[in-house]
């Protein structure tokens, strides 16, 4: 993938060709709502979210002349976003979030069980997707953690549905071993 462009004067969009004025509103309007969402389950933060996700836009309107040419611009966008979530956590010195923390939330909301109980099989949980590459994390964000077909979730990380559902079977078991449990029927992600 080779890194982020090197710096030199975009165009403004003004200039640009109306074909590609046109595909970036197209681009933007597609991937703005899911990448705030997946910001914010990873800052915690509107605010850090809609920062992380403007400076992402803003990175991509620079390089979209280029990214026209690439063969896979949503991925090449899908890394400018990591990169600026991670710049957002170092800005505000956080630490990552565990996104199954929203899971131990709603577990105690919706059922009777121990919060205790709960909490403990939720610390196994977050160690266990630590174990996960981050390509297997963030497609478990997506399918489990935002509700997101895996249709959407290629198109937003600008890889295959195939990758996708390869990603959630090894997510899934890598996570059954850890987590010793039984293994179940399988279903396609």
């Amino acid at each position: 993938m080779g890194g982020l462009p090197s710096p030199r004067q975009p165009t403004p969009m003004r200039e640009w060709k109306p074909a590609d004025q046109v595909s970036f509103t197209a681009f933007y309007t597609d991937r703005h709502r899911p990448y705030l969402r997946f910001a914010y389950l990873q800052l915690g933060s509107d605010a850090d979210a809609e920062e992380a996700v403007d400076r992402t836009f803003d990175a991509v309107m620079d390089a979209w002349q280029r990214m026209l040419e690439m063969d896979h611009p949503e991925k090449y966008a899908w890394t400018i976003l990591k990169h600026r979530i991670v710049d957002q956590r170092r800005k505000r010195k956080l630490r990552p979030r565990p996104m199954d923390l929203m899971a131990f939330e709603a577990a105690v909301r919706n059922s009777g069980a121990d919060p205790y109980e709960v909490l403990t099989d939720t610390i196994q949980f977050c160690a266990a997707v630590r174990g996960l590459t981050e390509r297997q994390r963030d497609a478990v964000v997506h399918v489990y953690g935002l509700d997101f077909t895996v249709r959407q979730t290629a198109a937003v990380m600008g890889i295959e549905e195939s990758s996708v559902r390869s990603l959630l079977r090894l997510a899934r078991n890598r996570l059954t071993r850890r987590l010793n449990l039984p293994r179940g029927d399988k279903k396609a992600g």
